[in-house]
């Protein structure tokens, strides 16, 4: 079965990270305003004994009004459950079902799921094997190149091959480096040869001219974006300007300030009478990213980071994007040595589809 087609032809594909807390209806929403993907993927469903479709991750689904097709994205190895769940999600407009085989946060890989699984082929196998016969359509995997070290990688390939995985996105990190060494673009690139299916390349990709540089470099049809769409939600625009032959759209402070109003209202509560302070701890999370690109100095991430109260951190928003600075440029590429968070060996965890 081919994959829906993207939104330009013979242009490499996009696809926003799936990013626990963060991929939600709403932030799907803001992303298709300033230019979407070819495909989404959504945050996690849980697939235990007593799991449920959670709700507001079917709305991603069911709601969403940007056009694109949605993948469904599961964690879990409980072979019984991860059929029934599948069986359930058919129900719903599904571009088709991913399985998260590579998310490094200790309390998931400890329970032998997530990137938890790169540390047992034969679980894997067992795993590919109920997912391909339970999904009549679009099985896609997004993984690691292995848990501790690369031992298993050519196995987890051969079983991409073997149970017909129709999409495979690699970040080419293994589970324990998390966040903090470089990409190893050259094991997407040996993935890339080795299996029969599509790939998207995924891992710190911060820009347009660096996305056409790594799929250039590993061969693959395309890139999966997380955290340098928090960051730029312009990224996937720009992507395809560039690959047209056309100007890049070059954001301006303004810009983001106005991006900033669009992030809080997306952070709106579902239920009321959650308290203001955990919306704006969320904002901060986001524009921890955001950040990186508005001040060599990092100016701006400093206060940001000290807000305590709603009035006075979009006082700081006026203050480093509004006024005589709004016509400044934000940066495509972060500024070196502006981090998304000081003092902090591990960087927030989102590209994974785990939690900030």
């Amino acid at each position: 079965m081919p994959l829906p087609p993207p939104i330009v032809p013979d242009q490499p594909w996009t696809a926003l990270a799936p990013m626990q807390d963060v991929t939600d209806l709403p932030f799907m929403q803001v992303i298709g305003h300033y230019g979407p993907p070819d495909y989404f993927f959504t945050e996690y469903f849980r697939v235990h004994e007593t799991s449920r479709l959670e709700r507001h991750i079917l709305d991603s689904i069911t709601e969403q009004t940007t056009g694109r097709p949605v993948f469904a994205q599961l964690i879990g190895h409980d072979l019984v459950h991860l059929r029934r769940t599948i069986e359930e999600l058919l129900k719903y407009p599904v571009a088709g079902i991913d399985l998260n085989m590579g998310c490094p946060a200790p309390k998931v890989y400890k329970k032998n799921v997530g990137g938890g699984l790169l540390r047992n082929p034969d679980d894997i196998e067992r795993v590919f094997d109920t997912m391909r016969e339970a999904c009549p359509g679009l099985f896609t995997v997004k993984t690691r190149i292995g848990f501790d070290d690369t031992s298993h990688f050519d196995r987890v390939l051969e079983l991409v091959n073997q149970y017909h995985v129709d999409l495979l996105s690699l970040h080419g990190r293994t589970v324990k480096e998390l966040y903090r060494s470089e990409v190893h673009y050259d094991w997407i690139r040996k993935a890339r040869e080795g299996v029969n299916c599509p790939m998207f390349a995924n891992g710190n990709i911060s820009s347009a001219a660096h996305c056409a540089e790594i799929i250039t470099y590993t061969r693959c049809e395309g890139a999966m974006i997380g955290r340098g769409a928090i960051r730029n939600p312009w990224i996937f625009r720009q992507i395809r300007e560039h690959y047209a032959g056309q100007p890049v759209f070059a954001p301006t402070l303004a810009d983001v300030r106005d991006y900033v109003d669009r992030l809080w209202v997306a952070t709106t509560p579902v239920r009321p009478g959650v308290p203001d302070n955990k919306r704006l701890n969320k904002m901060k999370k986001l524009l921890n990213f955001v950040g990186q690109g508005v001040d060599p100095e990092g100016a701006f991430l400093k206060e940001m980071r000290r807000a305590r109260e709603v009035e006075p951190f979009f006082a700081i928003c006026d203050r480093h994007l509004g006024g005589e600075r709004a016509s400044e440029p934000f940066s495509c590429e972060p500024y070196e040595g502006v981090v998304a968070r000081p003092n902090c060996e591990v960087p927030i965890n989102t590209a994974d589809g785990c939690r900030l």
